[in-house]
């Protein structure tokens, strides 16, 4: 029997800088989402397929990739992306394949009317219907068209930042470029998620001291320290938390389901 909710909320993963931690967070805030009972729709709106190759072995990532159930057809062709959902291996939590093709989503684009708009209208039945509790996307690290697609089709947007030196580079561009998306779109930043914590080195401390000086987001309590375990979790097809639930890794991106929990 069909779940009904108040409402589906849409939640972009984004940057402009790659190597952020995007694909790693949108995976397993999704998976953690779905463990505490929510239903959750994926998709991987990167053509480096990350997002899909965190639930699926290579070979059916690529075969998903290289046919038409995948993102890239159903823009193109405009299609109704409740017929490209497919099932994980995890109960309450689906995905929407990527494929390499998106590449070429921009110049497909160009060429429709209301472009900025595709993926709105593409996810209109299934934010009707309210099966899911949440969707989440994760956005390729550029500013164009597609962005300002996934942009417009989100309710919020999680930005995670990468605790380094060239970290915050590009920031306060991902900022500008929300803000001059306003009249387009109502997404709001949920907040910044601080990734890849080495505390054995400064710039964790700096990176937080800097985004406090930003007074118009909110920072996410959780952050998210670098754990090998996360890698090894990646070469097997799994969340962090499938792979090795005691990893401290794990427990924060279950902090983090935690507090956006808390949104809903």
């Amino acid at each position: 029997m069909m779940r009904k909710h108040r409402s589906t909320m849409t939640i972009c993963f984004t940057n402009n800088k790659g190597g952020s931690g995007k694909s790693t967070s949108c995976a397993n805030l999704g998976y953690e989402l779905s463990a505490a009972g929510r239903k959750v729709l994926l998709i991987d709106g990167d053509m480096q397929l990350n997002l899909s190759l965190t639930f699926f072995d290579e070979e059916k990532v690529l075969k998903m990739a290289g046919g038409e159930k995948n993102l890239y057809h159903a823009i193109c062709n405009k299609k109704d992306l409740k017929d490209y959902i497919v099932p994980t291996v995890y109960e309450n939590l689906d995905l929407i394949p990527s494929s390499t093709l998106m590449s070429q989503v921009e110049y497909e684009l160009f060429t429709m009317m209301q472009r900025e708009f595709i993926l709105k209208k593409c996810l209109h039945t299934i934010k009707e219907e309210k099966e899911y509790d949440y969707i989440l996307i994760d956005a390729p690290p550029t500013l164009g068209t597609w962005v300002i697609n996934i942009l417009c089709a989100s309710d919020y947007v999680i930005v995670p930042v990468e605790a380094s030196p060239w970290g915050l580079f590009g920031l306060a561009n991902m900022f500008d470029f929300l803000n001059e998306l306003q009249d387009m779109t109502d997404a709001q930043i949920m907040g910044v998620l601080i990734t890849k914590v080495d505390e054995r080195k400064n710039y964790f401390r700096q990176t937080k001291e800097i985004l406090k000086g930003y007074k118009e987001f909110h920072v996410f309590d959780s952050c998210i320290h670098v754990d090998s375990s996360i890698e090894w979790a990646q070469d097997a097809s799994k969340p962090v938390a499938v792979y090795k639930k005691s990893t401290r890794s794990a427990a924060e991106f279950k902090m983090l389901a935690k507090e956006v929990l808390l949104w809903q």
